[in-house]
């Protein structure tokens, strides 16, 4: 989901930096809603990419063929009722907030060349007060909740396990899979 963040190039790169990340209208909506519906029918999509250095889009694209299962991953996987509606199997990863933080100080720093100053900014004014607004509450919409600290074994075990038993095997979503009809979003 990170690719569809809006395009920003028209604001300077200092509102750029206070944009707020974490709202669901920082999505490009229309635009994922479009191309996860054009993949389940089978079709090919040219997804953006997003540059987080710069908070801009770059100019190439993604090219992104349909398959049997598309993941869709991202904080509003479950947030917009059209989205979860293309969705076969949801799927929410809880963690602590602690767990949280870390990860997302480790990896700020790492790929997207941020102070862990910026980083712990960020988190506290907009990361978990839009955590609590927008993402938790899409617990109640997954199918599966698997937990963000186990080992990463044990989650795909009771997701593929929920996909075998309740979407693979119905008679409807054998022939949607069978087309490429279905996505499926971890979060």
């Amino acid at each position: 989901m990170d690719s569809y963040y809006r395009e920003l190039a028209h604001l300077s790169f200092e509102e750029r930096a206070r944009f707020n990340f974490d709202a669901p209208e920082s999505i490009d909506r229309d635009l994922l809603a479009g191309q996860l519906a054009a993949l389940a029918e089978g079709q090919a999509v040219a997804t953006p990419v997003y540059d987080f250095t710069r908070h801009t889009r770059a100019a190439a694209v993604h090219y992104l063929q349909p398959g049997g299962f598309v993941i869709l991953e991202g904080l509003f996987a479950l947030y917009w009722e059209d989205i979860r509606g293309l969705l076969s199997t949801k799927v929410f990863i809880a963690a602590e907030d602690r767990v949280c933080f870390e990860r997302r100080l480790a990896r700020d720093v790492r790929e997207r060349a941020r102070s862990p100053r910026s980083v712990f900014r960020q988190y506290t004014a907009t990361v978990h007060p839009m955590a609590e607004r927008y993402v938790l509450p899409g617990r109640r919409h997954a199918d599966v909740v698997v937990s963000g600290t186990d080992p990463i074994e044990r989650s795909v075990a009771a997701v593929l396990a929920h996909i075998e038993v309740r979407v693979l095997s119905s008679p409807a979503s054998r022939i949607s899979h069978r087309r490429s009809r279905r996505c499926d979003a971890p979060r």
